[in-house]
């Protein structure tokens, strides 16, 4: 199978492509942009039949030039939710999305893609439904505008019983935390950033009070990047199963419990006893800031993902808890060199 992963040195990315080389895919073509050179290293380890920069790729297999690909996954995207900059979000997220499916359908590739929970904005109900999306920035809408697209091809596809081949699936990813994602900054998972304040400063913070939760209770659907490949490539597996689909573990969990298990993760490697959360608090590990006033009326406060529809499929992947994922994910991150 010749698979292609845009994106391919980025968080989601670079973890689908050690994915595909460890279920033995070979023909695994990465497309990015190393503008930001480090992020090879995200690479680093994996076998790779061919790398294109992203624009050289994009005009190429648009005017298919580059033979036959069974299957593009595509994660290449502005996930910057504080870009403001619509027309550049637009462009990258949109339009190039659209043209890629244009020449997927027309090409007989199948496209597996990365559409997000932005896409549901303030609503209090996460299911794949125009009803329920109501984005509260310029990247959630950028990312429901293509959903809107491919929601139109849908009948077509004969995986859903209609008369052109081709799979095309989107993944609404939720809270996607875990390894290589150090060149995402300020965009970073918060355990990552815990994880690094906890090491620095022998503290983690969270957001106080806001929207009528209490500290640290606004709650999220944390899911590790080790599950939304593992459904990335149960999918890959399945081509007649095509949609929408909701990628979260399906729980809503506090981002106390984010700290929690960052902290007493931290302290294991040190050979130290697990503490509860309000030993934690009253030790000083973790403490509470005020909400950020540049977050106010733009920040989901809770999301939970349906799974009705995934399930559906018959994909029955088991997902982490943020206790289990949070402790491999430090583990990791204690392995990584300093620089």
């Amino acid at each position: 199978m010749r698979v292609v992963v845009t994106g391919a040195a980025g968080m989601i990315g670079s973890n689908l492509v050690h994915g595909l080389n460890r279920l033995g895919a070979k023909e695994v073509i990465a497309v990015d942009d190393l503008t930001d050179g480090p992020k090879y290293r995200n690479l680093l380890g994996s076998t790779l039949a061919d790398y294109f920069d992203k624009d050289e790729f994009y005009r190429r297999f648009a005017a298919g030039e580059l033979g036959h690909i069974d299957a593009i996954l595509h994660e290449g995207a502005c996930s910057d939710t504080m870009e403001h900059d619509g027309k550049y979000m637009l462009e990258t997220n949109y339009r190039c999305s659209k043209t890629l499916l244009d020449a997927c359908l027309a090409q007989g590739t199948r496209l597996l893609y990365a559409s997000s929970a932005a896409t549901y904005g303030g609503s209090e109900t996460f299911r794949e439904e125009p009803a329920f999306e109501a984005p509260l920035n310029v990247y959630g809408y950028s990312k429901l505008l293509f959903d809107q697209v491919v929601r139109r091809y849908l009948p077509t596809l004969r995986s859903q019983g209609g008369t052109q081949d081709g799979q095309v699936v989107g993944f609404r990813y939720f809270n996607v935390y875990g390894p290589r994602e150090q060149h995402k900054a300020r965009m970073a998972s918060v355990a990552f950033h815990h994880f690094h304040q906890f090491r620095q400063h022998g503290h983690v913070k969270l957001f106080g009070e806001y929207n009528g939760y209490a500290p640290g209770m606004q709650s999220r659907d944390f899911v590790y990047v080790d599950d939304v490949v593992a459904v990335n490539l149960w999918f890959l597996q399945h081509p007649d199963q095509s949609g929408i689909f909701n990628l979260g573990s399906g729980r809503a969990q506090p981002f106390n419990d984010v700290a929690h298990a960052t902290v007493n993760a931290c302290r294991a490697l040190d050979g130290l006893p697990a503490l509860t959360l309000a030993e934690q608090v009253a030790h000083g590990l973790v403490s509470y800031i005020d909400f950020p006033d540049a977050l106010r009326g733009k920040y989901q406060c809770h999301t939970e993902a349906d799974l009705t529809r995934l399930r559906a499929t018959g994909c029955d992947h088991v997902f982490s808890s943020v206790a289990s994922g949070v402790s491999g994910y430090v583990a990791w991150l204690a392995g990584q060199p300093s620089n």
